[in-house]
């Protein structure tokens, strides 16, 4: 992983193989670029026309757009990569945290094939530094794991220097180190997304899961096709009988001896969906293997909690299965009785995940947390509804509902709290069992949102996040944002956490 420190040298005489610097749109009667703070030794050396230069070379200070300049005498790094801001704050204000993080993003990824790198953009408290410093991290992420890195391949950004953070400042160290666990985490969240469905099925992860938990010293307990069997766990057996490779619900239990709260996160792992019997068109399986996007989150959520010793206790549920069509396969029409006692028939076989989440969200139900979180790659419905960059939030509580959608705008990430109506409920009234896992198309994220309700438990604090838009990352990279896997929801869940260790939650 990318190598970060924090520099007390200038951004002139810090050795270097590139000094980013940032840009801004004015917002004076002539327009114009204007040099960020934290640039001004870089701008110095330029002999202060360093926006001229960038402006002459078409650089427009717009947010991502980066545009590299060689250096002139005076400067030890010889190339500066100006990267754009946006339009700059009035006089008093700083930029925001996310243009910051963006920006770090966007210029970690510009500087692919570079060995360190100098970042020198806008630094005025802990939060920038954070900002930066997960930019950076998250920017400089590869997923080479099946590439010979034979000749013309690049390696990512090797190592950061962030100047202008005060490596003795205990505000501006333990952001860096936050940065730095969590960047960790979600790149190897983001590693699990991106890897091949024949390397990655219900008992390799669990695996993955397992060696994790005895590096960072975190409870993890598997059960596998005998134990989900003997359980009567009949949603996540009944999605996965069809697959050669056998489903598991794992859980992975971090605990605090001085935690007063305890959070539930569930996910959605659905190591490869074909669609079951309802066998998807082709055009539409191809980027299946990130299906289980939501159980790495709360994998990545986990994990990253412990790292950072917070004061909460947290689990979190993986709930995996490989849906295959096969003989042996649930058929449309099928009735599954669930761990909860409830029976479900299955109109729509590709309508898979809520069946392992209804599982998995009543066995946490048993434990009585405080809150559960459900995250899930679940319906197409909330990708037409609210795009590629944006999850919607669904809950059994306003204020938890709004807590949430907060805490993930405060993370970075883009999220919308949607409603579940109780009329569409009557859509999934079976004449054969409790309930059935389909109802009224029109609403469908809403629908699945009103079915996994049903399976938590009373009084229960619930949320659930369909991150089905920006789990995976088909178009082109932005920002800290790669191709394919994104790591969708793991700072939420770890600001959430955060939260609730604060006292701010419930």
């Amino acid at each position: 992983m990318t190598a970060l420190t924090l520099s007390t040298a200038g951004a002139a005489t810090l050795r270097a193989d590139a000094v980013v610097v940032g840009i801004a749109k004015g917002t004076g009667p002539k327009g114009g670029l204007v040099v960020a703070p934290g640039a001004e030794a870089v701008d110095k050396a330029f002999g202060g026309k360093l926006a001229g230069v960038l402006e002459t070379l078409g650089a427009s200070g717009a947010e991502g757009e980066a545009t590299k300049v060689p250096s002139p005498s005076g400067l030890k790094a010889p190339v500066v990569l100006a990267v754009g801001l946006g339009t700059a704050p009035a006089k008093d204000e700083a930029f925001a945290t996310e243009v910051l993080r963006s920006a770090a993003g966007s210029a970690a990824r510009a500087l692919t094939g570079t060995k360190k790198a100098a970042f020198a953009l806008p630094v005025e408290a802990a939060e920038d530094v954070a900002a930066i410093a997960e930019g950076a991290l998250l920017g400089a992420y590869a997923f080479t794991a099946y590439q010979d890195g034979g000749k013309g391949a690049k390696a990512p950004l090797a190592e950061i220097a962030l100047i202008g953070a005060k490596p003795r400042d205990k505000a501006h160290k333990a952001a860096a180190e936050r940065a730095i666990a969590l960047a960790a985490e979600l790149n190897r969240a983001r590693d699990l997304v991106n890897t091949p469905p024949n390397d990655l099925y219900p008992e390799s992860f669990a695996a993955v899961a397992t060696a994790a938990g005895k590096e960072h010293g975190v409870k993890v307990q598997v059960l596998d096709e005998k134990a989900l069997t003997k359980g009567g766990y009949g949603g996540i057996l009944g999605v996965g009988v069809g697959s050669a490779n056998g489903p598991r619900l794992v859980r992975i239990g971090y605990t605090h001896p001085q935690a007063a709260k305890t959070l539930a996160f569930v996910g959605k792992g659905i190591t490869y969906d074909s669609g079951g019997i309802s066998l998807k068109p082709a055009g539409h399986n191809e980027t299946m293997k990130c299906d289980m996007a939501g159980a790495a989150a709360v994998f990545a959520a986990v994990v990253t909690a412990a790292r950072l010793g917070l004061k909460v206790n947290v689990t979190g549920w993986l709930a995996l299965a490989e849906n295959m069509p096969s003989g042996t396969a649930t058929r449309p029409g099928d009735v599954l009785r669930m761990y909860s006692g409830k029976t479900v028939e299955v109109l729509n076989t590709d309508a898979e995940g809520r069946l392992v989440l209804a599982d998995a969200l009543a066995k946490a139900s048993e434990e009585k947390p405080d809150a559960i979180v459900d995250v899930a790659t679940l319906t197409g419905a909330m990708m037409m509804a609210l795009g590629s960059r944006t999850f919607g939030v669904m809950a059994n509580d306003d204020a938890f509902r709004t807590a949430v959608h907060e805490t993930a705008e405060e993370a970075g990430e883009q999220s919308w709290p949607m409603p579940l109506p109780a009329d569409l409920r009557k859509g999934m009234d079976s004449p054969t069992a409790d309930i059935a896992n389909m109802g009224e198309r029109m609403g469908g994220g809403l629908v699945a949102g009103l079915f996994l309700k049903e399976f938590v438990g009373e009084g229960i604090t619930w949320a659930h996040l369909d991150i089905a838009g920006p789990a995976y990352n088909e178009g082109a990279p932005f920002g800290y944002t790669p191709k394919g896997g994104t790591g969708s929801a793991v700072r939420t869940l770890v600001r959430l956490a955060e939260r609730t260790a604060d006292g701010e939650l419930g």
